[in-house]
């Protein structure tokens, strides 16, 4: 699980979901061949799935702290890069997201109502690709309605809380928050109680 990872993977548990890293779901996808109909079977990967007795959250994951951010264009899957649309096809491909769902649904006995996905970024490419990105996928369904954004802000924001929390867990993300803040390295912690995220 990647540094970023880790701080969603908090977030979530803090909703009161039981976390799992990456896990595949095949797909059956045609092929670009134009000759002849072909079909291939592909694994499509969620980065976590949060569990609790009437949810299920299936989130993509990405950072990209360290270059240009989450970019609204890959998300939709209309840019130019085709490869670039394919990093996102849990998000931005129907059949292949509904298929996720559908097969999510199966493998873990929820009904497709109790199924949630999420794009989880860690940075965007500028306001305005975040404020694309956020509209689009409210306009999207997916298995209990429209696909739920999530910045870093908000997954900090959430971790910082439950780094207030007197109790010990050995994680290196909470350890990390504490030992910040106790050398004043960190602003003053939201005293929000954690979302619920309805």
């Amino acid at each position: 699980m990647e540094a970023f990872e880790q701080f969603v993977a908090l977030a979530l548990e803090g909703e009161g979901l039981v976390v799992s890293g990456a896990l595949k779901f095949p797909v059956r996808v045609r092929t670009s061949k134009s000759a002849y109909e072909e079909w291939q079977t592909h694994g499509f990967e969620v980065d976590l799935v949060g569990a609790r007795a009437d949810r299920l959250i299936l989130a993509t994951v990405k950072s990209f702290f360290g270059s240009r951010g989450v970019v609204a264009e890959h998300v939709r899957g209309d840019s130019t890069n085709a490869a670039w649309n394919a990093k996102y096809a849990v998000i931005n491909n129907p059949l292949v997201r509904d298929a996720v769902v559908a097969g999510a649904a199966e493998r873990f006995g929820y009904p497709v109502d109790q199924i949630e996905l999420r794009l989880y970024a860690g940075k965007f490419a500028g306001k305005s690709h975040e404020a694309a990105v956020r509209a689009w996928c409210a306009d999207q369904t997916a298995g209990a309605g429209p696909i739920a954004v999530f910045g870093a802000r908000e997954v900090v924001d959430v971790v910082r809380v439950l780094a207030q929390s007197k109790t010990y867990r050995d994680n290196a993300v909470l350890a990390s928050l504490k030992v910040l803040d106790a050398a004043g390295a960190l602003k003053a912690a939201p005293e929000a109680p954690v979302p619920a995220h309805q």
